[in-house]
């Protein structure tokens, strides 16, 4: 890391504070839902075409670009994701949201998606400001729709790839139920792969007092949520990771009558496109035999829907960024646990042919969390994130996020 060039450009960090901070506690206040990013991208966009930047809008729907060329070196790509979720926010702030989308569903940044906007704009700042810093080109992608997992191929359908050319590094960023201050890496894998499923079973409608006319899909759909226990317990490998949860099964309408079909719907988590496809592959086979074994009328359907791409952290990037954050963190720099959750920014780098290191940063008060820490109660006190009492700490967090920018992207610019 060049201290010099960190320190000259977080040097000015006093000065866009307070402003990011405003901007912060606004955007907090005025979430949107995915593809409905319109006052937030506005805002982005003004606040970029300030600084100096050449600002492209309306990039896949509401996405936000801003390019900023500063002579001769390296592209690096930044991103950041600005949709919030349809939660009612019970977090007591003062700057709480009380906005609901247009069929009246209470909306709330309940991931941390503003934290993010807030940190990159603050680092596109200090950048445009202190130009004999560093060289290159800074590349600032604000992304819609992260939460239906349809964002950044949107931008990518929107000419992205041909607007930025190419990208030599593309870096990223979530605030995550940790102590604020802190920051964390991790190489190779660390957010999972995310595939959702519908599926319809199939039977035949009788009255509950008839069962022997009837194929009860209700039955037939209980028994496929027991059975689908077994894919990660037995088809998957004691070292591989798996989840597969069945979050809905709904049939019928009245305890008398017998209905003629149910409908699941299940998420799977893995780390590797082979366990991914065993995964997949179990689910289906299992359908097909329950449904065979119930003498089911017609055949299941099935649809996939909101699927995300495995987080697979480039090494050599992730080194360069761990020994940048080393430096200037110290012990509040160390190692992400591998997340469950998942994420679609990598389908912009993979897109691109470039490869990109994403990490996380704390936005839980410290005391708070060792508190909880020393109670064993952190899953009971800490609120993770689409939580409605997600809240990450003002600061250091918002501190912490754009340092955490600046002094990864400097890492190749300067």
């Amino acid at each position: 890391m060049d201290r010099t060039a960190v320190t000259a450009v977080l040097g000015r960090l006093d000065l866009v504070r307070p402003w990011q901070e405003d901007f912060y506690r606004d955007l907090h206040a005025h979430p949107e839902l995915s593809h409905q990013e319109r006052r937030t991208a506005a805002n982005v966009s003004a606040r970029l075409a300030e600084t100096g930047y050449d600002v492209h809008e309306n990039i896949g729907g509401t996405g936000v670009v801003g390019i900023l060329r500063n002579g001769t070196g390296p592209t690096v790509l930044m991103r950041a994701d600005m949709d919030a979720l349809p939660v009612l926010e019970q977090t007591g702030l003062p700057y709480a949201s009380t906005r609901t989308a247009d069929d009246g569903t209470a909306v709330m940044h309940a991931c941390g998606h503003d934290v993010h906007v807030t940190c990159l704009l603050g680092t596109t700042a200090l950048l445009a400001q202190s130009p004999e810093q560093w060289s290159g080109t800074l590349v600032a992608v604000f992304q819609p729709a992260e939460e239906t997992a349809d964002g950044a191929k949107a931008m990518l359908d929107g000419h992205l790839t041909s607007l930025v050319g190419k990208v030599d590094v593309a870096l990223a960023q979530h605030v995550l139920p940790l102590p604020a201050g802190q920051v964390g890496t991790r190489p190779g894998p660390v957010l999972s792969a995310a595939d959702s499923m519908r599926i319809v079973v199939h039977g035949r409608g009788a009255h509950g007092s008839m069962p022997q006319a009837a194929v009860d899909p209700v039955v037939l759909a209980a028994m496929i949520v027991v059975r689908l226990q077994t894919v990660v317990g037995r088809e998957v490998a004691p070292g591989d990771t798996a989840v597969l949860t069945v979050g809905s099964l709904q049939a019928g309408t009245k305890s008398n009558v017998i209905p003629d079909h149910a409908v699941l719907q299940l998420n799977v988590r893995t780390y590797d496109e082979r366990t991914r496809a065993t995964v997949l592959a179990g689910i289906e086979r299992i359908v097909r035999a329950e449904c065979q074994a119930s003498d089911s009328p017609k055949e299941p359907e099935f649809e996939l829907f909101d699927r995300y791409p495995l987080t697979d952290n480039d090494a050599e990037v992730t080194s360069r960024v761990s020994a940048a954050f080393a430096d200037f963190f110290g012990d509040g720099a160390g190692v992400l646990p591998q997340q469950s959750a998942s994420e679609d920014f990598s389908d912009i780098p993979n897109a691109l042919g470039t490869p990109y290191s994403y990490w996380g940063i704390g936005g839980i008060d410290p005391d708070r969390y060792r508190a909880a820490e020393a109670a064993g109660r952190i899953a009971q006190d800490i609120p993770v994130n689409h939580s409605a009492n997600f809240a990450p700490v003002l600061q250091p967090t918002l501190d912490t996020g754009t340092q955490a920018l600046v002094v990864a992207g400097l890492a190749w610019l300067r």
